[in-house]
Order: C-alpha cells, then sequence, then structure tokens
C-alpha cells in the first residue's frame, strides 16, 4: 500500500501545479499504526516532487495506544508537528461500550508524554450523543479537556451506521440512542464550556485557542486546492473534485497499471455556488456575500430573500453591514438544514 501510494503522489504530481506544500496530514483510518520509517518516506516523497515550506503543519491522527515514547520522538524526528489523538471520552466505560483499545489513563499518559517530549500542538477528538452517555460524565471530560489544555479539540455526535455493531443493536433494541432534545442539549454544554474556557469555535465540530485552528482543514473550509492519496482519497482543484476508489486490492491493481482509480466531478457554476455557501457558513468567518457576488455573479440577498430574513428573524443567523452572513448558536443547531435551504 505504501509503494502504491507513493507510485500515486508520481502519477498525480501536476495536480497541484507545483505549488508549495503548506499541509500534510495523515488520517482517513489509523495511520499511527505505520512505521516511522513508512510515514517519512511519504514526506521525503512529497518534498521531492512539489517541496515541502519550512514551516508546514504536518498531522498525524493518531490512537493513544500508538504513542509510544519511542514512536512520539521517531515521529519528531521526521517532521511531524501536529497531533490529532482519538481519544472520544474519559469515561472507562464508554470507551469499552466503543470497543476502544485504550482506557482513560492510557489517553491521558500518552497526551501528557507527547506534550513532555515536545508536541506542542494537539489536537484531542471529543465523542458525544452516546447511548447512556449523562451531561455529568461529558462535564467531566470537558474539564479534563480543561486540565489538558490541548491546542485544538474536534466534537462529534456519534453516528450509527447500518451494517455494524451498534446499528445491529440498535435494530434489535439494545441501545437507544440519545433524543434530539438530549442530542442538542449536549451540544450547547460542549459550545458554551469550552468557550467559557478560552477556546474559539471556529467551525461548526471544531474549537481551537486563538490563531490555533487546524491549518489543513481550514483550506477545506476555505476552498483551497488540495490533493488526497490513498484509498478514499478526495482531491480538489478548483474545477473538479476527484474520489479513489474505497476498495483496496482494486486500488492497488489500478496503481500498477499506472491509473488513478478515482471519479472525476466538474463542478457547475451552481456546485461552486452551492459549495461556497456550505462550507464557509459553518465557520466563525462566515459566507461574504460580496466576494460570492463578485465570484460567481450570484446576488445571494436576492435569490433568498425569504428564508434569509425568516432566518435572521428567528435568530438562526446574523448579517452585518460587511455582507458577512454568520450561523448563530441557535443556527449551528440546525446548520445543515439552513445551508440545504441557502442551495441553488
Amino acid at each position: 500500500m505504501i509503494s502504491a501510494m507513493m507510485r500515486e503522489l508520481d502519477l498525480q504530481r501536476d495536480y497541484l501545479s507545483n505549488e508549495k506544500i503548506e499541509t500534510i496530514y495523515f488520517g482517513g483510518g489509523t495511520p499511527s499504526m505505520l512505521t516511522a520509517v513508512h510515514l517519512e518516506s511519504i514526506v521525503h516523497k512529497i518534498d521531492q516532487l512539489h517541496s515541502i515550506s519550512s514551516d508546514a503543519e504536518i498531522t498525524l491522527e493518531a490512537n493513544p495506544d500508538d504513542l509510544s515514547s519511542a514512536k512520539l520522538i521517531a515521529l519528531k524526528k521526521i517532521g511531524i508537528n501536529r497531533l490529532s489523538i482519538g481519544v472520544q471520552t474519559f469515561d472507562d466505560s464508554i470507551l469499552k461500550f466503543l470497543n476502544r483499545a485504550h482506557d482513560s489513563q492510557s489517553a491521558i499518559d500518552s497526551i501528557e508524554n507527547a506534550q513532555r517530549i515536545g508536541f506542542d500542538n494537539i489536537s484531542i477528538d471529543l465523542i458525544f450523543a452516546i447511548p447512556d452517555q449523562s451531561q455529568t460524565v461529558l462535564t467531566q471530560d470537558l474539564e479534563m479537556l480543561k486540565k489538558i489544555s490541548p491546542n485544538h479539540i474536534s466534537t462529534y455526535s456519534l453516528t450509527i451506521e447500518e451494517r455494524t455493531a451498534f446499528g445491529n443493536w440498535l435494530s434489535k433494541g439494545k441501545i437507544k440512542p440519545p433524543s434530539e432534545n438530549e442530542n442538542v442539549s449536549q451540544f450547547e454544554l460542549i459550545m458554551n464550556t469550552l468557550t467559557s474556557f478560552g477556546y474559539e469555535h471556529y467551525e461548526i465540530s471544531n474549537f481551537a485557542k486563538p490563531e490555533k485552528y487546524s491549518r489543513h482543514n481550514t483550506s477545506y473550509w476555505k476552498q483551497l486546492p488540495y490533493l488526497g492519496i490513498g484509498p478514499s482519497a478526495h482531491s480538489y482543484n478548483l474545477d473538479k473534485r476527484q474520489n479513489n476508489i474505497r476498495h483496496n486490492a482494486h486500488y492497488l491493481r489500478e496503481i500498477g497499471k499506472g491509473n488513478i482509480p478515482a471519479e472525476v466531478e466538474t463542478l457547475t457554476k451552481e456546485n461552486k455556488i452551492n459549495e461556497f455557501v456550505f462550507t464557509s457558513l459553518r465557520t466563525m468567518w462566515g459566507c461574504d456575500l460580496e466576494k460570492l457576488q463578485n465570484l460567481y455573479n450570484h446576488n445571494f440577498e436576492e435569490t433568498h430573500a425569504t428564508y434569509l430574513n425568516k432566518t435572521i428573524e428567528q435568530g438562526l443567523v446574523t448579517l452585518n453591514d460587511n455582507k458577512i452572513l454568520r450561523l448563530t448558536n441557535r443556527g449551528k443547531m440546525v446548520a445543515d438544514q439552513i445551508a440545504m435551504e441557502f442551495m441553488i
């Protein structure tokens, strides 16, 4: 798989028009299972083909149980300077329910160890709306985050998919997901608590200390071009979106033939307008309606006058004199619904 990904980097070398690389993100599964030698070979290949900026943000998603001291030292040596650690919760009973390999103490130890070794840019993943998760447990999780004080926190509502163990349990009535009101209540608790701790709610699912935003993910929300390598990876070059096939064996076979196994979508003007609105509205920077007009000749206020006025009156969005449209905290609860109504 590593060899195939290296080959894909060669095949895709012109995708970003030889731009200097500002961010690299190892994600989409459990990349921390890779050895430092594997990761270094990929970083070196990227630098050969594109040249990595001297202050590039290089992130590795990691499980706490993969982060031994030796592994952390090796990661730092090869240039990994940001860790996104999948803690999920500090409650041992819920970790067991989620079938996580680590317990709360090993998660705390791995974070503190990473900080000691010199990783000062750490993001923690937190899951909420878990069956039987109380407000008390969630509050304790947030208090632990305050104590650890990572630069960045990502929060996700637990999604139960069909054809999974959770999906099977749900269909048999063995678990009961939180109600919509409970979900909203937990998200409100997260927003209010983390902002009181000094974190900025800069994107629907993400909180950061001032100026400590994920540079990589922010590039998605600001619609900058990016290249994705490997099965299931997505790429975007302002005019087209490209989705690599998910199937590992098919991916390996096609790359071996010198083909990129991907579906390519050429974006229409309407696609670009919708993506501009959908991505920017999720952020604290908001949707710049004047920029939208200048880029695509799209008069947002005229097109969506009725619904726009309705959401303003309901306190779901604000529109300032500079024509920046932003979600309020109430609006963030139904962000996807609002964005869908603003689609053309």
